[in-house]
């Protein structure tokens, strides 16, 4: 119950960008705060979380384990999508968007809310390997031809998150300590980066309605995400013996709805940007209502929460 009410408290900052949305319509610009969030404070909630904790074994593995986990999935997307779908892009969606999960957004805020800031340094690594994840194999399906895998990286290279990331990394090898002012600067930062990427995911919310395109890849898709994605995490984390903290972490990161990047990116290269803001919208209320089983699963295989 605790941890339902965590999560009810998060949504209370998605609701807000969603109202707000809603009431002022064009008066509220959210492209100046994601440009905000990612070119400023995204960076400063990055540095902060991979500071946490001292690089350790479990640090590097969990994002090796991210990366299996996906690709063990991506591969089982591939060898289903021809016999579900016909549409060329239809299969491109479902193989990448259905793999591309809200890791900043609400993953973050989420295992604070259930594992306390203890889990800050492995659901922000998580996040890195699926900014990676995002422009490299996403844009790769989403684009095909019109995207090179050397252009895919320029555009990754571009993102201060990856270099703050390396910065924090090796700040953190050197055993560097932060004064506690600072400290506490970055941590005022951290907070408003996460409060802000939450109001941001409801203002997409607002803009994407309530209407459903395209049915058969909304439903195939948010069940590839919501059910069979957390479903092969579970088994590489029982198979590479991460602890049942960590593992819950990656878990949960994994099931998290689909990512807002996801509407960019299919705008970017146009692939269904509408069906793909359907998704989004019934992969984030479906996550609601499984969100409770899927505690409850974690609960049972791997203790805690």
């Amino acid at each position: 119950m605790e941890a339902l009410i965590s999560i009810l408290v998060i949504y209370f900052f998605i609701v807000l960008g969603f109202a707000a949305k809603k009431i002022f319509k064009n008066e509220i610009e959210e492209k100046s705060l994601i440009l905000i969030s990612i070119y400023f404070l995204q960076p400063i909630l990055t540095f902060w979380g991979l500071t946490r904790t001292k690089i350790n074994y479990d640090l590097i593995l969990t994002p090796f384990v991210y990366f299996i986990t996906v690709t063990v999935t991506l591969v089982c997307l591939m060898l289903i999508s021809n016999s579900i779908f016909k549409n060329k892009k239809d299969r491109s969606i479902f193989i990448s968007t259905g793999l591309i999960g809200n890791t900043g957004n609400l993953a973050i805020p989420l295992g604070i809310a259930l594992f306390g800031m203890e889990s800050v340094p492995f659901t922000s690594i998580i996040n890195i390997a699926n900014i990676f994840f995002i422009y490299t194999i996403g844009i790769y399906f989403l684009a095909r031809e019109k995207y090179t895998f050397k252009q895919s990286i320029i555009s990754m290279a571009k993102i201060p998150i990856l270099w703050f990331a390396i910065f924090a990394i090796i700040f953190n090898y050197l055993n560097l300590s932060i004064i506690p002012e600072i400290d506490k600067a970055l941590e005022m930062g951290a907070y408003s980066t996460i409060v802000l990427q939450l109001i941001i995911f409801g203002i997409y919310l607002a803009k994407v309605g309530f209407k459903i395109n395209n049915f058969k890849l909304t439903f195939f898709t948010s069940i590839a995400k919501l059910l069979l994605l957390p479903a092969v995490g579970i088994l590489i984390s029982i198979s590479f013996g991460l602890s049942p903290f960590i593992a819950s972490i990656l878990v949960i990161s994994l099931a998290t709805p689909l990512a807002v990047n996801n509407v960019n990116l299919a705008a970017l290269y146009d692939c269904k940007p509408l069906d793909v803001t359907s998704i989004i919208l019934f992969s984030t209320i479906s996550f609601l209502v499984l969100f409770y089983f899927l505690l409850q699963a974690v609960h049972l295989i791997f203790g805690g929460l």
